[in-house]
């Protein structure tokens, strides 16, 4: 019975051990499920969303890709798959060159110099296949071959046969202007790179300005060369960069066609620093209301920030004092009030003097003079008596002179480089190249200037306004020029225009005006482009109006205009016949008044009141 028992309970203790067994095998068997079922909930997800992104990109590709063309991932999936990645990136920028490549030749289109135009930005796509994406890259671009063919012609110089001390320091103006050529291409750059596309076509008036001075300096090292064979090796250095240059102004006067044929990117919200910078155009901040005022405030009414007296009653003696301790960083502008006496200096305000105003107690009281001449071997760009480079500068009563006398022949006054420059009932003397308006944006209102060859010369775009004009006695056999403007290429946006001025022969030339001929102008350069508008001309000039420069060089490509002139001068039916030549009607007219011509409205207008009349004055 006993055994019974134990072979019973035994068996029990069997069975229980079986289902014990049977109940972790089971357990086991469904983690395993759970498991497996886990991993094909993962793999099931993945392949999910790569289906959804492997769609997303052939979406993309078929945009991308021509109507009715199958996409690249459509054409060779596989193949594209197994490439290794370098060749993948090749491909890419293939791809971009490719691109580049069809938005260069649009933009050369327009240029005058095609194959200097493809070859030169064809070569940077090539060199640069991931930043030429955007139309505005290539703008950037095109200012960029113009620098580094600046760069290569100046690193090379030393091809150049300098043999003189004359030579020499003619090429320190070459290096001197070809550096500022640099600055204003790279602030060009910097320009069409802070601009989205649709906001570049407003600052056209800004990069054709800065453009222009870069077509002048070039033409300005050229010129300080003596005649010979350095003279031509340096022009031909530069023919390039000159080349490129005006396809930099085609492109940039075409700006709008050019954008239009490319597609518009996504147009985004304007950011709070943006709105800022829209509001900055519309009112600039380079003068303020104050600054404006100053145009027609009496200088003892306007407290300067240093006072110049030759007398020792100032902070200082000299003008160049008072310049070498300008302060560093100085906010808004800096007014230098000088006091009478003559002021035997030269004086040099360098680029990085911005925003200077300089008043005087008078053109006949306050004199800065020099002697300077072309004929000492001194070159005609370094004969200024005082030369204004900083953007931004004022000058108010105050005379500028070069004594050096006719038989000196090149003896500049007052060079003026200085962008949005105003000057205030100033006086220039001089005889041959007194005033020398060489780039930029400038205004003159109420100024004196006399002179006698090319007196009033250079490539800015500049408006002398309400100004008196004497022609001076010149030296035997010598013809009196008024103007000689020098625009080298039909796009730069310059020009001289004489507006309601007076040009009149002074004391000692009114009684033998007689024998020596007078005329409004010649074309120093083969652009050259001058307009006299509502202006007294008195008999001082020849009933042609105009000289040649030496035969017929720039008669057909010349502009020189007249509008709505009196005085006995004034009668144009004897005027030269030149192809170049117009009488102008009011619409055309209005094109080179204030506002138009040197995009006035933007720093003149305003409280300026009385003394800048921005419209026609009949």
């Amino acid at each position: 019975m006993k055994l019974d028992i134990y072979v019973a309970t035994m068996a029990f203790q069997d069975f229980d051990l079986l289902n014990e067994r049977r109940e972790i095998e089971k357990k086991r068997r469904q983690k395993r499920i759970m498991i497996c079922a886990i991993v094909l909930c993962i793999l099931v997800i993945g392949a999910a969303v790569a289906l959804l992104v492997f769609q997303k990109k052939d979406d993309v590709d078929s945009v991308d890709s021509k109507p009715g063309e199958k996409s690249s991932n459509e054409k060779s999936k596989k193949s594209k798959d197994n490439k290794p990645a370098h060749k993948k990136h090749q491909d890419k920028d293939n791809a971009d060159v490719s691109k580049s490549s069809k938005m260069v030749k649009t933009m050369c289109a327009s240029t005058d110099f095609k194959a200097t135009c493809e070859s030169n930005l064809g070569k940077f796509v090539k060199a640069n296949p991931s930043v030429t994406q955007q139309p505005k890259d290539l703008i950037k671009a095109a200012f960029s071959v113009v620098s580094d063919e600046l760069e290569k012609t100046m690193n090379d110089s030393s091809k150049f046969k300098l043999d003189t001390p004359k030579k020499k320091e003619a090429f320190e103006v070459c290096k001197k202007v070809i550096g500022d050529a640099l600055q204003e291409l790279n602030s060009s750059t910097n320009t069409v790179g802070e601009k989205d596309i649709g906001a570049l076509d407003s600052k056209k008036g800004n990069l054709n300005n800065w453009l222009s001075a870069v077509m002048s300096y070039q033409q300005t090292c050229i010129d300080a060369i003596p005649e010979g064979e350095a003279k031509e090796e340096i022009k031909k250095a530069l023919q390039t960069s000159t080349e490129l240059t005006s396809n930099s102004l085609a492109i940039v006067s075409q700006m709008s066609t050019i954008l239009s044929s490319f597609p518009k990117p996504k147009r985004l919200l304007l950011s709070e620093s943006r709105q800022r910078t829209l509001l900055e155009e519309k009112f600039p901040v380079w003068m303020h209301i104050a600054d404006r005022k100053l145009l027609k405030i009496d200088p003892p009414k306007q407290k300067p920030d240093v006072t110049v007296a030759k007398d020792g009653s100032g902070d200082f003696k000299t003008i160049n004092d008072a310049l070498a301790k300008l302060p560093q960083n100085h906010q808004g502008r800096y007014v230098i009030l000088i006091k009478e006496g003559v002021y035997e200096e030269n004086v040099l305000l360098t680029k990085k003097m911005v925003n200077i105003t300089m008043l005087g107690d008078g053109s006949q009281k306050t004199i800065i003079t020099g002697s300077k001449n072309n004929v000492d071997g001194v070159p005609t760009f370094k004969t200024a008596t005082f030369a204004a480079e900083g953007d931004g500068f004022m000058a108010q009563n105050i005379g500028f002179r070069n004594t050096a006398g006719p038989e000196k022949h090149q003896a500049v006054a007052l060079r003026v480089q200085s962008d949005r420059s105003i000057f205030l009932n100033c006086r220039m003397e001089g005889y041959q190249d007194t005033l020398y308006v060489q780039a930029h944006r400038q205004f003159y209102r109420g100024c004196y200037i006399t002179g006698t060859v090319d007196f009033i010369f250079g490539d800015a775009a500049a408006i002398l306004q309400n100004c008196l004009i004497y022609v001076r006695k010149p030296m035997d056999g010598q013809k009196n020029t008024v103007t000689a403007q020098g625009r080298s290429d039909k796009r730069e946006t310059t020009g001289l225009v004489l507006h309601n001025c007076k040009i009149l022969a002074d004391d000692q030339m009114s009684p033998v005006k007689e024998k020596f001929k007078s005329y409004l102008g010649r074309p120093w350069k083969e652009f050259s482009r001058t307009i006299v508008m509502e202006t007294e001309i008195d008999d001082i000039i020849d009933p042609q109006g105009w000289l040649p420069w030496e035969g017929n060089f720039a008669l057909s490509t010349l502009f020189y205009a007249e509008y709505n002139n009196k005085g006995p001068g004034s009668d144009v039916k004897d005027r030269v016949k030149w192809p170049g030549f117009k009488v102008i009607k009011k619409d055309e007219a209005v094109k080179y008044t204030v506002g138009p011509f040197l995009q006035g409205d933007s720093w003149l207008k305003g409280d300026v009141g009385a003394p800048v009349h921005f419209d026609l004055f009949n």
